[in-house]
């Protein structure tokens, strides 16, 4: 078997196409085969199948998985036809896709590649491709996977919003939060905006969903209602219990200033102490976090209305939910604490929304979970000046798509 043959063979090249030269360059460590056609051959028409002669040639070149450690491209002068309606058309070739300047098994290779390596700096050096290059096969593999995705019986959606450039600048993300994956990503986060994240889905795919998980944006819940008027809209506990928790610092803030005014330390340096529950707390700090807790310090009462509150997911049913709701809403009233106070009439407003948790036991727990790869992918690019990208890595990641060519 000379190298021709041997490239033939393990490209799966078939009639008409076959190799005509191998160029090495030792130097260079790059290898280059040649393919051509057979002179003669006549193309099927893509509309009629009538066979047609050769219109003229484009010069195409793709890059191949590298034979040993040299880098492999295939080259061809690709026939085109000129159909009946005058257009001209480029003949398909068997190795890659239409548009494509790498052959399907290297995409394959540097989409497996990617998604193992998750640092895309380190998967670029290793594939020995820009940042260009590996945006392209990116955007292909995503346009790919979102073109055969299947979203029949839909029923529970997550709505949320992610940071994108500096600044007031927001994307918003809507999950499958039942399949756990990203469905799509929408610059903004209006109403607007909002709508047309999930006008994504067709009326047929929205029809069965029963509820969304959301927080208390007033945007989102009209765009739910507007565009899905027959879902619930189900207020995120996750994003409740950090309403709760910016309350209690707050609270914090205020009070350590003034006893730092009077020569007392106590809350100095406390500030991530009354975010967790005392019973996620290191040892070696929870003797610190007692002695405050248990202290008549405002922030510590401040923290008891913020861990009182979490009992409310735990009702047994909607009666004992709206019981235990009036009982908390009267307390933090009677707090005499401004930030709790304020959060308690927000959640009073939306009471509507909390209670139906009890009906669906949804939570944005999903999408919150993809935050730190999200974060990930902003810290790996530093940053993204253009919506398309950042949308591109959060659906090659985290949409679970059919990303391989077929």
């Amino acid at each position: 078997m000379n190298e021709r043959e041997f490239y033939r063979v393990i490209l799966g090249l078939q009639e008409p196409w076959e190799i005509s030269e191998v160029k090495l360059d030792a130097a260079a460590q790059k290898v280059e085969v040649v393919v051509v056609y057979k002179q003669g051959t006549l193309w099927a028409c893509p509309e009629s199948r009538e066979k047609l002669p050769i219109h003229d040639h484009v010069e195409r070149s793709w890059r191949h998985l590298d034979t040993c450690q040299f880098e492999t491209i295939l080259v061809c002068r690709v026939p085109r036809l000129q159909l009946p309606d005058g257009k001209v058309w480029t003949v398909p070739v068997p190795w890659a896709e239409a548009r494509s300047r790498f052959t399907e098994l290297f995409e394959r290779m540097a989409i497996t590649v990617l998604l193992a390596a998750r640092n895309l700096k380190q998967a670029a050096s290793w594939l020995r491709l820009d940042w260009s290059a590996i945006q392209r096969i990116m955007d292909r593999a995503v346009a790919r996977g979102l073109s055969v995705r299947e979203l029949e019986a839909l029923k529970y959606l997550g709505l949320d919003e992610k940071s994108f450039r500096k600044g007031q600048d927001y994307v918003s993300v809507m999950v499958d939060l039942e399949k756990r994956r990203v469905l799509e990503v929408v610059e903004g986060r209006t109403k607007a905006d909002a709508c047309q994240l999930i006008e994504t889905l067709s009326e047929e795919q929205r029809a069965p969903v029963k509820a969304v998980a959301a927080d208390m944006s007033a945007s989102y819940a009209a765009a739910v209602a507007e565009v899905l008027p027959k879902a619930k809209l189900v207020h995120d506990r996750f994003h409740i219990s950090k309403l709760l928790g910016d309350a209690v610092d707050k609270v914090r803030r205020s009070e350590s200033k003034e006893l730092a005014a009077q020569d007392d330390d106590r809350l100095k340096g406390t500030r991530y102490l009354w975010l967790w529950h005392p019973g996620e707390l290191k040892e070696s700090r929870l003797n610190e976090f007692e002695s405050l807790a248990f202290s008549n310090l405002r922030t510590a009462r401040a923290y008891y209305h913020r861990i009182q509150f979490l009992e409310f997911w735990e009702q047994p049913d909607l009666n004992a939910a709206q019981n235990f709701f009036a009982l908390w809403y009267h307390e933090a009233l009677r707090s005499g604490l401004e930030p709790i106070q304020k959060v308690a009439r927000t959640l009073q407003a939306h009471l509507e929304g909390l209670l139906q948790y009890f009906a669906h036991h949804l939570t944005n727990a999903v999408t919150e979970a993809f935050n730190s790869t999200i974060q990930s992918l902003k810290a790996g690019a530093r940053g993204f000046r253009n919506f398309e990208n950042y949308r591109t890595r959060i659906l090659f990641f985290l949409g679970k798509l059919e990303l391989l060519p077929l």
